[in-house]
């Protein structure tokens, strides 16, 4: 069985103060229901590193995992500052960053409390390779790291920019990386 794809866009209100709207559909890779637990639940490529931006098509899409959804979780250093809080069509989400989450990744907190994990493409990743990654994340016996994932595609992390992808010719399993702890408890109901 193959991972979900979600490729919707979203109409937000276009009123003063309201973010753009989407641009194209939201590039987003999840695991089935039914594979196989790792440290991520999908993989999603946002176009840019504004949460305002990028944000409301990904709350969009995964109300279908986690029920409406509530809180945006990322990692600090990863995304551009925005508001602790935005409105997507009619629902508060709580947007919250984290200096000790797991960098590239962002975690879904519906409103019954699921959670999802995902891991975050690097929004300037070549399509080739970006699209390998969300296969990646997203394969039914995926138990990789995020930063396994990674560089098992040709991507190493510049830990002075965190989320800028420097793509190097790799063999699989090099350059693995010791995860940091999970601070968010996840859940599968």
């Amino acid at each position: 069985m193959t991972g979900h794809e979600a490729w919707p866009t979203s109409n937000p209100d276009t009123g003063a103060g309201a973010p753009a709207p989407v641009r194209g559909g939201v590039r987003l890779r999840m695991k089935p229901h039914t594979a196989t637990r790792g440290h991520v639940d999908g993989a999603w490529w946002p176009r840019s590193h504004d949460p305002a931006r990028e944000f409301p098509g990904l709350v969009l899409a995964m109300s279908s995992w986690v029920g409406p959804v509530r809180r945006v979780s990322y990692h600090v250093d990863d995304w551009d500052k925005t508001r602790r809080e935005l409105t997507v069509e009619g629902w508060s989400v709580t947007v919250v960053g984290f200096p000790m989450l797991d960098a590239n990744t962002v975690v879904v907190t519906g409103s019954n409390r699921r959670q999802m994990m995902l891991l975050v493409v690097p929004p300037d990743t070549p399509g080739g390779l970006a699209r390998a990654v969300l296969r990646s994340a997203a394969g039914p016996d995926t138990v990789a790291s995020v930063e396994e994932i990674l560089v098992s595609n040709g991507i190493r992390l510049d830990r002075r920019t965190l989320a800028r992808p420097e793509v190097v010719e790799s063999e699989p399993g090099q350059g693995r990386m010791t995860r940091q702890p999970e601070l968010v408890e996840r859940s599968r109901t």
